[in-house]
């Protein structure tokens, strides 16, 4: 979930997932530096190599955060509306970023073009920095996805059977 939501935020994804074939969970984090989150995230998500994680803003980062760790056992990483830089600061920011490198798994991410927390063109010259990624964008979007929820959830359905 992001920064603002709960798990309870998550259940139009997981729902949709589910009529999609796959299992999804949604779970709580702590409000806090996602960096700080990771603990929490690892002591609620099943590490496994069938296991795939991601999450929509905060909960994508968090999640990145922790497929970035050396023994990250992860088959795929999702990642909706990632949170590139603060709103009003849209600035390439390295610190939300210097992560991705490490990321060994497959990555997806979904995005709004006019999302306040990932100006577009920057996010487009940072999917570089990811060894194996594709990045979906929906022209006047902007920190949610609901209005094309079918889309997004049959896209993370077919990653998850190809690459993930």
């Amino acid at each position: 979930h992001g920064a603002s939501g709960t798990s309870a935020s998550m259940k139009p994804f997981v729902d949709g997932l589910a009529t999609r074939g796959i299992d999804a969970t949604a779970i709580d984090l702590p409000k806090r530096k996602a960096e700080d989150a990771v603990p929490a995230f690892h002591l609620v998500v099943p590490d496994g190599p069938e296991v795939a994680v991601g999450g929509h803003s905060y909960g994508g980062r968090v999640a990145s955060l922790a497929a970035a760790e050396p023994d990250a056992p992860y088959r795929a990483l999702i990642l909706f509306s990632y949170p590139l830089h603060p709103p009003g600061a849209p600035e390439p920011t390295d610190a939300r970023i210097a992560h991705w490198p490490a990321i060994r798994c497959p990555v997806l991410l979904l995005s709004g073009e006019s999302d306040p927390f990932a100006k577009i063109e920057w996010l487009r010259a940072a999917v570089p920095r990811l060894a194996d990624a594709e990045l979906v964008t929906y022209p006047r979007l902007g920190h949610t996805l609901k209005p094309v929820m079918a889309d997004v959830l049959d896209r993370v359905a077919a990653f998850l059977m190809v690459r993930g």
